[in-house]
C-alpha cells in the first residue's frame, strides 16, 4: 500500500496518550520521528542525572501540559541525550555492518503496508525512524515488532543472550513539512556530526526524503 497523503500533528483531534518510562503522544494514521538506542548506549550516572533534571522540569511545570511545554520538555532532554549516544558509548554492535543490515530489513519489511518508511539511519548504538504510520496499525506495535525481530537476530549471530534495546523509545509526531525537512535532514548529518566512516552506519531516504 502507498501512502500518498502525509498526516501531521492535529491539534483539533483526539490524541492517545500511553506512558511507559516515556510519554507517548498518538494520532491515527500521523508521521513520526521515532528513536530508540541500544540498553548498553548510555551509562547509569547519565541515565540518573537525567532523570534528576527531569525531577526538576516537572516541578516548575506541572503537568497537564500544552504542546508548547511537551516541545520544550523534548528540546531540553533530548538534545543531551543524543549528544551522548553520538559518543559511541557501549558496544556499539550496530557498528558491524552485517548487524546493521539485520535492523534494515527489519525496517523495511513491512513497509508500504504498515507503515511508510520515509527515512531512517542504523547508528553504532541507536537508531531514527521517520516514518508514516498506517491508520491500521499503531506506532507502538511497528516499534514493538521492529525491536523483538531484529533483536532476536543479533542476539543469535553474536552468540549472546539478554537486553539488545533499550525497553522503551523515543516519539515525536511530525508537525508541518517543515519540521519533517528538518527531522529528514537531522538523520542524514547524523553520521557526519558523529564522525563515522562509510561502512558504519546504514541511511535510507525514499524519494520524498531526498528531495527535503
Amino acid at each position: 500500500m502507498k501512502f500518498n497523503t502525509l498526516k501531521f500533528y492535529n491539534p483539533w483531534i483526539e490524541i492517545e496518550f500511553k506512558k511507559n518510562k516515556l510519554p507517548h503522544w498518538e494520532q491515527t494514521g500521523a508521521t513520526y520521528f521515532v528513536t530508540w538506542r541500544t540498553a548498553d548506549s548510555l551509562p547509569q550516572h547519565f541515565l540518573e542525572q537525567q532523570q534528576t533534571d527531569k525531577d526538576f522540569f516537572l516541578s516548575q511545570h506541572p503537568k497537564p501540559w500544552d504542546t508548547e511545554i511537551q516541545e520544550e520538555c523534548n528540546l531540553t532532554f533530548t538534545a543531551k541525550l543524543e549528544e551522548y549516544l553520538d559518543s559511541g558509548h557501549g558496544e556499539c554492535l550496530l557498528r558491524n555492518s552485517e548487524n546493521a543490515d539485520i535492523v534494515r530489513k527489519a525496517l523495511l519489511h513491512f513497509d508500504n503496508e504498515r507503515y511508510s518508511m520515509i527515512s531512517f539511519i542504523v547508528m553504532p548504538n541507536h537508531v531514527h525512524v521517520v516514518c508514516a504510520m498506517h491508520p491500521d496499525w499503531s506506532l507502538r506495535k511497528v516499534i514493538q515488532s521492529w525491536k523483538s525481530q531484529s533483536a532476536r537476530l543479533i542476539n543469535l549471530a553474536n552468540g549472546r543472550i539478554g537486553e539488545f534495546w533499550q525497553k522503551d523509545y523515543f516519539d515525536r509526531i511530525i508537525r508541518d513539512h517543515k519540521h519533517l525537512g528538518r527531522c529528514v535532514r537531522y538523520i542524514r548529518k547524523n553520521p557526519v556530526k558523529a564522525k563515522l566512516k562509510a561502512g558504519e552506519y546504514i541511511l535510507y531516504e525514499n524519494d520524498l526524503a531526498k528531495v527535503l
